[in-house]
């Protein structure tokens, strides 16, 4: 009797084969996919999660720190860092509620607000450099956002 594990066949779809997987798929996704935004985001003096924290701010600036770590799912720690130098660029304000000193809202300054002009110019450009349509970008991120609540949900099932 052999101790080894039996591979399949090679008409048999092997479960464990890299290229099925999930998980390795969305990771090279996640590289690739910034990979083309890292050069445009460049001029604009941004990084990829600074580029997501403006770009919250441009939908509905003033937000509260917590309410950005929401709409980006970032964690505070993660956070904190980039939010500071966003407002050592200039980019954004930061100041303590009214009603609550231990709430920090972000508002956008005017070079925050002015920089929104040329960022317009980011997503024509991904579309363009993936070479890929509107419709199925939409589609890819119709299915992404089903495979997110997909794992938080098995996520939340578990603790």
């Amino acid at each position: 009797m052999s101790s080894e594990t039996p591979t399949p066949s090679t008409e048999e779809a092997d479960p464990l084969a890299l290229e099925r997987q999930v998980c390795f798929a969305l990771a090279v996704a996640n590289r690739a996919v910034l990979a083309v935004y890292r050069p445009l985001l460049e001029p604009l003096g941004l990084t990829h999660p600074q580029y997501l924290v403006m770009l919250a701010l441009w939908g509905e600036a003033p937000m509260s720190v917590t309410a950005i770590g929401e709409a980006i799912q970032l964690d505070l720690p993660t956070l904190s860092p980039l939010l500071k130098r966003l407002q050592a660029a200039e980019l954004i304000s930061r100041t303590r509620g009214v009603d609550d000193e231990r709430q920090v809202i972000i508002d956008l300054t005017g070079k925050g607000r002015e920089l929104r002009a040329r960022a317009v110019q980011i997503p024509p450009a991904v579309i363009e450099q993936l070479g890929t349509t509107v419709p199925d970008l939409e589609d890819l991120h119709d299915g992404l956002t089903r495979l997110i609540a997909a794992a938080r949900q098995a996520n939340a099932r578990r603790s």
